[in-house]
């Protein structure tokens, strides 16, 4: 999973979108979580001109298509560039570095049940963040799926 998820990530290795998406879509079905719509994890403007794409939107994109629910990738936004989570030491680094990184651009969200996608979670900081934006903008729910959970 470790080297699937790198080749997504870094490598743009697109063929693994659509068995990784699978992969989540067998967990929902086992696992169902209250969502109606998916929000992919938001990289800033800057990385994502950098490697050209934002995988955790290509999962939720195909996530969307098999599990047959919207995705909305235009109203979470990462305002504040951070370094990445992987070079951060320690949960209190993690927490800090994400702290107030995320707003919600509208209220589109707005009660809504939404579940966020991102690739991988160690501390929770990121999927934390995220939620309190969300939160914050009248989401009812916010729930988290991650293709790993690195400890």
């Amino acid at each position: 999973m470790r080297q699937a998820i790198h080749q997504l990530k870094y490598r743009n290795l697109r063929a693994l979108v659509v068995p990784l998406a699978r992969l989540l879509q067998d967990y929902l079905i086992t696992n169902p979580v209250p969502a109606e719509i998916l929000v992919p994890v938001p990289l800033h403007q800057k990385r994502l001109r950098e490697r050209g794409y934002n995988q955790s939107s290509r999962l939720a994109r195909e996530l969307g298509k098999l599990a047959n629910l919207p995705v909305v990738d235009d109203c979470l936004a990462r305002q504040r560039h951070t370094p990445p989570q992987a070079r951060t030491s320690s949960v209190d680094e993690r927490r800090s570095n994400t702290a107030n990184a995320f707003v919600c651009r509208d209220h589109r969200l707005r009660d809504k049940k939404v579940l966020l996608i991102d690739d991988v979670s160690t501390s929770g900081a990121t999927l934390d963040a995220c939620a309190a934006a969300l939160k914050a903008s009248g989401a009812t729910s916010v729930w988290g799926l991650v293709m790993a959970r690195e400890i």
